[in-house]
């Protein structure tokens, strides 16, 4: 049987017209499903969790890339054999505003033809990351399957999230987010560790960890990231210039962001970050604030993605 998990919220445009389509194409494909319908923060994590504990190795999510990755949390602490993880396929119709994961995919908001796609695609096996921290003395995980992000990314995405109201959801919400978070953030010290050795010992402006190529509505901050190739991309910045800002502005949505001589960028499957700052981080623009400091890990092949890269 197929689960589905509908964030009402997310992108209200057509909801109701989305709704009936795949009704009717589930029938007439003769599915059989269940569907759970979203009320609060994190609820579907907590469906998903249960949905999969019960046996349900199909989910399709009707949301943006929160819903998505609230999902991926669920399965990701759900209380089965990681055999039996790897056998859960997640399917999405993209509804949010930033559809970073979707775009890597040829997903769209463009409702019928992901839909389509998603009952005639094979299922891909992909990677997952994962955020541990400690809060209160006590250790805390956070799963992200498209990027994770420090600095200027996680203030961009606090700085979106309240434009939304005046510009409505759209990924312009993101590079206004960005010219507003560049005049106001203030970068922290942090020694950056990749796979054993320290990579950087600097003051953190804005890093990247991207599993996906996408993040930010479009913005290429690791182009060469493949969700199935059991390793993480990043980038890693130091307070740049003005003149430096004005010459990465152009070139962040063509993938010719990382040519630059003062973005670090480095692969790997195990982070560390060290520092005794406060830290705002978002995992797939999902923020959240702690005290480093922190690790970053890669989990290759956890479950199954339902799609084929374009």
């Amino acid at each position: 049987m197929l689960a589905v998990i509908i964030n009402p919220k997310s992108g209200k445009s057509f909801f109701r017209a989305q709704r009936l389509y795949l009704w009717r194409l589930m029938r007439s494909h003769g599915v059989p499903f269940v569907y759970r319908v979203t009320k609060y923060a994190a609820h579907a994590t907590e469906e998903a969790r249960e949905l999969v504990e019960q046996g349900y190795r199909r989910i399709l999510v009707l949301g943006g890339d929160g819903t998505l990755s609230e999902v991926i949390n669920g399965i990701m602490e759900a209380k089965i054999s990681d055999e039996e993880r790897k056998k859960v396929a997640v399917g999405l119709m993209p509804r949010g505003t930033g559809n970073d994961w979707g775009r890597y995919w040829g997903l769209d908001k463009h409702y019928q033809r992901s839909l389509q796609r998603f009952f005639h695609s094979q299922d891909t096996p992909v990677d997952v990351g994962c955020i541990t921290y400690l809060r209160n003395g006590e250790e805390h995980r956070r799963w992200f399957i498209n990027s994770l992000g420090f600095g200027i990314d996680s203030l961009t995405c606090v700085n979106a999230e309240k434009l939304k109201p005046y510009i409505g959801s759209h990924h312009v919400n993101y590079f206004f987010g960005l010219l507003k978070a560049l005049l106001h953030l203030k970068p922290i010290p942090m020694s950056l560790s990749v796979d054993g050795p320290v990579m950087v010992r600097s003051k953190l402006y804005h890093m990247s960890i991207g599993n996906g190529p996408f993040s930010g509505g479009g913005i290429r901050q690791n182009p060469t990231a493949d969700p199935r190739d059991g390793v993480l991309n990043g980038i890693f910045v130091e307070k740049p210039t003005f003149r430096q800002v004005m010459q990465a502005l152009p070139r962040l949505f063509d993938g010719r962001l990382n040519d630059l001589p003062f973005i670090h960028t480095f692969q790997g499957t195990d982070f560390r970050l060290d520092t005794k700052a406060h830290l705002l981080f978002e995992a797939d623009g999902i923020t959240e604030n702690i005290m480093g400091p922190c690790r970053v890990s890669c989990h290759p092949h956890a479950f199954s993605f339902v799609g084929t890269p374009v």
